[in-house]
């Protein structure tokens, strides 16, 4: 914004443009990363067909072991499994050679390979095929999870357009969006969506915004106001000026922070996937130490293949295929989950971090108000329409919200040419309009200036906008906002979900602010703020190490601020690119009421995790015991690892069902 009145854009900071993000977005681990997907659409037969053939072969194999007495099925036996084997196998030992050639030899690859070829070498034929077999169901219904959750996000934010008609040579021309360029012009038709970021050429039409903003009520654009790619047009066949090139719109930004949402990984992801590098090679030398150590211990009462069982029922019990699959799985269905509500987490670290979240400070304008500004008074010294002819020149050259009002205000007037139009920073404007000095800005501008002005001005509570011409107060413009619908609820719904304290800064007056404060129920706000004030504000209110703090913001001056907070929540419908791009949780619908149930959707997953982690440690640490003792045999060992990690999937599923 490049206009400064009584409000929170005030103006732009040289912090404006700071560096994204500090440290905690950086949690990239993909190195340690193995490939779940053994490649393969999941809703694709062949997928399924290795699991198949190895199912039917398994059935065919027990049948003739337990109810058939068949002499030659005994000689074909352990070919018929070995066969029976492979289809499930193979990608597998594919893996483990993958894995082994990249120097990393324990992994649970190699655990359930060295178990199932052992289970084959003592004879073990069935058990040997099921716990392969299982285990490539458990990455089957992984990766159906997983693909369930992309389609999710997918279904939500994937409403680009294929084609743009764009005019050239005097003509239309259907074209790929991404070779379309800044400044050529394109025809957009009733019931097709919008391409490109871009202005409206045409006079005005009615837009359907539900894939962008989430607001099912078609939303009325008009001549020179922007139009966003994934708007659908309602109207009539409009012409838009493009603005920005295919791949910085706002759709296909937000599109790339979806997708890159997994890469930034949860302390808790992280730690698992270190936790299993540490612990496979040590579960690996423990089942070694089973079959080695009794030797010395029983002398010759040691019967090698009852140890060797033994130990590989205690290898496949052991595999931590369960946490490693079903945490991040956890996460990305709540990643998921978070967008089927409108709401863009840029990784699963901030779900985590949402939980302990106990602090949020809220921009005013664009957040917790509409931002949608309406002239209320007029009231000038001179004559009004001249009064309107020099405010609206000055105006005319900012994109201020203010100053769109009044010139929308002042309407299709013929408006003067403007010169040497200054900004100062926090105040207002400055500029010559036919030889006069225009000043339009708030009461501090004037005071800058030393030009004496009525006192009642100073206490008037709405926005206003105060006009010197030539060093002489001329007049006042009273200006309007109007709270969101869902304000009031949002602030209620923070505290009851565990949030100690709401903070309100703004740059408008602190009179307005306070008004503002009191009637959504929020008990500290500042007013009157520059954005370097609201950074030093913010910066108070973190010097207590007690205190997570989200900033929620929607203007480029709130970038800053975005930065420097735990959690920079933005508004993302139609808040400014840099703040969608600095903040870490982008709520597309522009509701504050969203802010809690991105806290909801944290705890939700976060009780989803550890539930995760209970279930497979507590199953695992039974069954181990009773694997070592000679008490659990190799069906219980399936169990306790690929049971469990169905169980684990399976409620982690469950977070893209809950209801916030």
């Amino acid at each position: 914004m490049s206009h400064s009145h009584d409000k929170e854009d005030s103006c732009c900071s040289s912090k404006a443009h700071s560096e994204p993000k500090h440290s905690h977005d950086h949690a990239h681990e993909e190195g340690d990363e193995h490939d779940h997907d053994h490649g393969g659409d999941p809703s694709a037969f062949k997928t399924y067909l290795p699991a198949i053939v190895t199912l039917v072969m398994l059935l065919i194999g027990i049948a003739f072991d337990n109810l058939f007495n068949v002499p030659a099925f005994q000689v074909i036996r352990p070919y018929w499994y070995i066969v029976a084997y492979l289809p499930v196998g193979i990608p597998v030992l594919r893996e483990v050679w993958e894995t082994f050639k990249a120097k990393d030899f324990f992994t649970e690859f190699s655990l359930m390979s060295i178990a199932t070829i052992g289970a084959f070498a003592i004879g073990e034929y069935p058990e040997g095929v099921t716990v392969m077999l299982f285990y490539t169901i458990g990455e089957l219904f992984q990766m159906a999870a997983v693909n369930r959750a992309k389609r999710n996000i997918k279904a939500l934010l994937d409403v680009r357009a294929d084609v743009a008609h764009v005019l050239r040579n005097g003509k239309y021309e259907d074209i790929n969006p991404e070779m379309v360029e800044i400044g050529e012009t394109i025809q957009v038709k009733a019931g097709e969506k919008i391409p490109l970021d871009g202005e409206l050429i045409s006079d005005k039409s009615s837009f359907n915004t539900a894939a962008l903003t989430g607001e099912s009520k078609p939303r009325t654009i008009n001549k020179g106001e922007s139009i966003l790619a994934g708007m659908l047009n309602l109207d009539k066949v409009i012409e838009v000026k493009v603005t920005k090139a295919f791949a910085d719109s706002a759709l296909s930004r937000i599109l790339e922070m979806v997708q890159n949402a997994t890469t930034r990984k949860a302390k808790t992801e992280l730690f698992i996937r270190k936790f299993a590098k540490i612990y496979t090679p040590i579960v690996f030398f423990l089942a070694l130490a089973l079959v080695t150590i009794p030797i010395l211990v029983l002398g010759n009462e040691y019967h090698f293949q009852t140890w060797l069982y033994r130990s590989l029922v205690f290898l496949v019990i052991s595999c931590p295929c369960a946490l490693v699959i079903s945490i991040p799985l956890g996460y990305f269905g709540g990643i998921g989950a978070a967008s089927a509500n409108g709401i863009l987490f840029k990784g699963s670290n901030f779900l985590d971090l949402i939980t302990k979240l106990n602090t949020v400070v809220m921009d005013k304008t664009g957040t917790l108000t509409k931002g949608v500004f309406n002239v209320q008074k007029v009231e000038s010294s001179i004559d009004e329409a001249e009064f309107l002819n020099l405010l609206t020149a000055v105006e005319a050259k900012s994109t201020h919200p203010i100053a769109k009002a009044i010139v929308e205000y002042a309407g299709e007037k013929e408006i003067h040419p403007a010169e040497n139009i200054e900004e100062i920073a926090g105040m207002g404007l400055k500029g010559l309009v036919n030889g006069k000095e225009v000043l339009a800005g708030n009461v501090k501008l004037l005071e800058k200036f030393n030009i004496d002005f009525e006192p009642k001005i100073a206490s008037i509570e709405e926005s206003i906008v105060v006009v010197a011409i030539d060093q002489k107060y001329v007049g006042y413009v009273l200006i309007a906002d109007e709270i969101k619908e869902d304000a009031a609820d949002a602030i209620k719904q923070l505290y009851e979900n565990g949030i100690k304290q709401v903070v309100m800064l703004s740059g408008d007056k602190t009179s307005i602010v306070k008004k503002v404060a009191l009637s959504l129920g929020i008990d500290t706000y500042f007013g009157d703020l520059l954005p370097e004030d609201k950074v030093a504000r913010l910066e108070a209110i973190k010097s207590d190490k007690s205190k997570v703090v989200a900033f929620v913001g929607d203007g480029i001056n709130d970038t800053p601020v975005l930065a420097i907070s735990d959690i920079g929540i933005a508004m993302g419908a139609m808040g400014s690119d840099a703040a969608i791009e600095t903040a870490d949780v982008v709520i597309q619908t522009d509701q504050p009421s969203k802010i809690a149930t991105a806290v909801k959707i944290g705890k939700a997953t976060k009780n989803v995790v550890i539930q995760n982690i209970v279930l497979a440690f507590a199953v695992k640490a039974i069954v181990l015991i009773l694997g070592a003792g000679g008490i659990a045999t190799m069906w219980e060992a399936v169990f306790a690892d690929v049971g469990v990690a169905l169980l684990a999937i399976l409620n982690a599923v469950r977070i893209q069902k809950m209801k916030f």
